[in-house]
């Protein structure tokens, strides 16, 4: 097989891992009875009811399901987001001595990162559905937590943290030379750190999730779509700070007028 042929199949997998995803977050949407808002139907309507302490088998209610379900998720909104990172690695290849064992290495570690996140996001929301802040399909009950989430993620875009994650994820190439690593397990270690900052500068619209509802695809799209617009080089910078003005303010209308939210 030649190098070219090998090469076209990483990325046509790669892509074809994304479009899975998407089709099981879509499949597990349908099943819960849920429109492409997110917006429950009867039998999702009665799903969000339903009680978590109650004597009976709820996977929305258990570590294990939830974890499979965000593993799946982070998959579908954030592997797309590692295209401009995945390219800068293939021009390393043809200039210098990078290799594809890396270029799958990088991507391995990115998800592994992810995939700990998910876990991670995974028990917050068990904490808050047994806390009484989210209901069964993850959607906070109150305009309060809804309102103060789109807040704090809002303000956290003008934060120097962000704007630190975001430098790295905007700018891999950089990354790349000053953390150079060859072979697979240089690529690990890459996409580990890689990832590391990704999570720093994405943690918070996986976190919307809780206003917009975790098994709303359009919530997924829309966040997916920003986190790709954040990366590119030529307006990832120009975006950061107006989304943070455009959740701050809605959050402050939540709070204003609660009947504005459906949770």
């Amino acid at each position: 097989m030649s190098r070219a042929m090998f090469r076209s199949g990483m990325w046509l997998a790669f892509y074809a891992v994304i479009l899975w995803a998407w089709w099981v977050m879509f499949s597990m949407s349908r099943d819960m009875d849920l429109d492409f808002i997110g917006r429950p139907g009867p039998m999702g309507q009665a799903m969000a009811a339903m009680d978590p302490r109650m004597d009976m088998y709820m996977p929305m209610a258990e570590f294990g399901p939830l974890f499979w379900m965000w593993a799946i998720m982070m998959a579908a909104m954030m592997l797309p987001t590692l295209v401009p990172t995945l390219r800068s690695y293939d021009d390393l290849i043809r200039s210098a001595n990078g290799t594809r064992a890396g270029w799958l290495g990088v991507l391995a570690g990115y998800f592994i990162v992810w995939v700990g996140f998910a876990a991670l996001i995974a028990g917050v929301q068990l904490a808050l559905l047994f806390g009484g802040f989210v209901d069964m399909l993850g959607i906070a009950k109150s305009h309060w937590v809804a309102g103060g989430l789109l807040i704090v993620v809002g303000a956290f875009q003008f934060t120097r943290a962000k704007e630190v994650c975001h430098g790295v994820c905007h700018a891999p190439m950089t990354y790349f030379l000053s953390h150079w690593k060859t072979g697979f397990a240089g690529g690990v270690r890459m996409g580990l750190g890689l990832g590391a900052f990704c999570v720093g500068c994405c943690w918070g619209f996986m976190a919307l999730g809780f206003v917009g509802g975790v098994m709303s695809l359009l919530w997924m799209g829309l966040a997916t779509l920003f986190m790709v617009l954040e990366k590119l080089p030529q307006i990832g910078h120009a975006v950061t700070r107006p989304m943070g003005f455009i959740l701050i303010a809605g959050g402050v209308v939540l709070l204003i007028y609660p009947f504005a939210y459906g949770g």
